[in-house]
């Protein structure tokens, strides 16, 4: 059987399914292929369980502070069957959302694995996509004009680590776990290893952090760095940076005995699990780049600014590209991709107007340049920094800890960087997002009028501060 479309989506993730969203909408007829479920990573292994996950711990952590708000609890206890079950049900809500979304716009839904093949008698220019189906039905061959590949990632196992998804976990194993270990050790500080160090801390785990590198999340700025492992060490989190494993062994019980190297000196760690989480690799083997003429680097399809590859009619998006492993990124791309394929003409992506954000508590929020950066890249800077301690709704909150910091252009007033430590976060970066999509200055964000008490009142007094007009401090 052999179908025609204007357009194949190779992977139904957040990017892959938005992309196909957009291209409905400028009239393409459009298919997804998917080998498992819509939504990918982000809703089913990533994105959306975890930050439920960590929402359960926030909530615990409150219980514990409930006296201080003159609420007296005699008896809680977490039960991670019943957070899972909720996380379970938030995910497939959201995936009957996705597969509304699909029949609304008419878009075909192929379920098996895809694999571009090279010219044939389907067509002259490769890109016929051959779907093998898992019941066993004759494989589908969909005759594309164009191509999206949104295939993802998977988590980077080290081989010598030797994950057994029982006691040395990826993250998308950990996540299954139904009883929390007593002990762990986090290989990576990056944004996955430290969401789960502080998720498991507030829950009672006792956790360690092991980093290669001299920092924690390498590509933040320098002083979110130091508040965010400062916050998780109160909290009992240890952190070994500039160590890695170098031997691991299970022992009858079922305990991990883990054996680290520092510069100058070894460390032996006994714990329960061991979560493995260095980073993420792109699915871009057996999906058929050997029957194009595709480029890749260092594991990365490679693209235009358009993410248009070297086979003008195939595009490529999300983690299987070079830049940044986040949804709202493939989505975006996703957009970008279709846009031009349908030639209207789309800005390319500026990174420097993409927030990232991490879960942990306390949150980050951050967009735009470091302050190291800025200074990398010529600028001339001035640095506005507000505490949280000084803002009343933090304080009703009981969340006074962290910042906010911003990094303007000294000569333009243009805001180069934004980087926020503390309550909502995640949230309250939106507004950064905006300031540096309409290419705002400090003396703009302080002219803003924002309610009190609120955490946003926050921008005001950093964007002062960065003048030296600061109110409240």
């Amino acid at each position: 059987m052999s179908k025609e479309y204007d357009l194949v989506v190779l992977g139904g993730g957040t990017g892959g399914y938005v992309a196909a969203i957009r291209a409905a909408q400028l009239g393409l007829t459009v298919a997804i292929v998917e080998k498992e479920k819509l939504g990918g990573t982000c809703l089913h292994r990533g994105c959306i369980p975890s930050k439920a996950l960590l929402e359960s711990a926030n909530v615990y952590r409150k219980l514990a502070q409930a006296g201080e708000f003159g609420i007296a609890i005699d008896e809680y206890k977490f039960d991670m069957k019943q957070a899972q079950n909720r996380s379970s049900k938030i995910v497939e809500q959201l995936h009957k959302g996705i597969q509304t979304l699909m029949k609304k716009h008419q878009i075909a839904i192929y379920k098996g694995y895809g694999r571009i093949l090279g010219p044939s008698i389907f067509s002259p220019l490769p890109g016929t996509i051959s779907v093998e189906h898992d019941n066993g039905e004759e494989n589908t061959m969909l005759i594309p004009k164009n191509i999206i590949i949104a295939t993802g990632s998977t988590p980077t196992d080290i081989t010598q680590l030797q994950v057994d998804g029982e006691i040395v976990c990826n993250s998308d194993q950990l996540l299954q776990v139904e009883s929390l270990p007593n002990s762990i050790a986090i290989v990576g500080g990056g944004v996955i290893g430290i969401e789960w160090a502080s998720m498991l801390r507030d829950l009672g785990v006792e956790v360690s952090v092991i980093e290669q590198s001299a920092h924690i999340l390498q590509e933040q700025d320098v002083d979110v760095r130091r508040e965010v492992q400062k916050a998780l060490e109160k909290r009992g989190v240890q952190f070994f940076t500039n160590y890695t494993v170098k031997q691991q062994e299970i022992n009858e019980a079922k305990t991990l005995s883990v054996a680290i190297k520092g510069e100058d000196q070894e460390q032996l760690l006994t714990v329960d699990k061991m979560l493995v989480a260095i980073g993420r690799t792109a699915n871009i083997s057996d999906i058929g780049l050997e029957n194009t003429a595709i480029s890749t680097k260092n594991g990365k399809i490679e693209t235009n600014e358009y993410f248009q590859t070297k086979e003008s009619h195939i595009y490529a998006i999300g983690d299987c590209v070079a830049g940044l492993e986040l949804a709202h990124v493939a989505s975006a791309e996703g957009i970008i991709a279709v846009e031009h394929m349908a030639k209207q003409k789309p800005s390319p992506l500026d990174m420097t107007k993409i927030p990232m954000c991490i879960y942990s508590y306390p949150e980050v929020g951050s967009i735009g340049l470091t302050e190291e950066a800025a200074i990398e890249e010529g600028y001339t800077i001035k640095v506005g920094r507000f505490p949280f301690l000084a803002n009343g709704k933090a304080l009703i909150k009981n969340e006074a800890n962290g910042f906010i910091k911003i990094i303007s252009d000294k000569e333009t007033d243009d805001v180069l960087g934004i980087h926020i430590v503390g309550p909502q976060a995640t949230d309250m970066i939106s507004e950064g997002a905006l300031a540096k999509t309409l290419d705002a200055s400090t003396w703009e964000l302080s002219q803003t009028i924002r309610p009190h008490p609120s955490l946003a009142e926050v921008w005001t007094e950093v964007s002062l501060q960065a003048d030296g007009k600061v109110l409240h401090l």
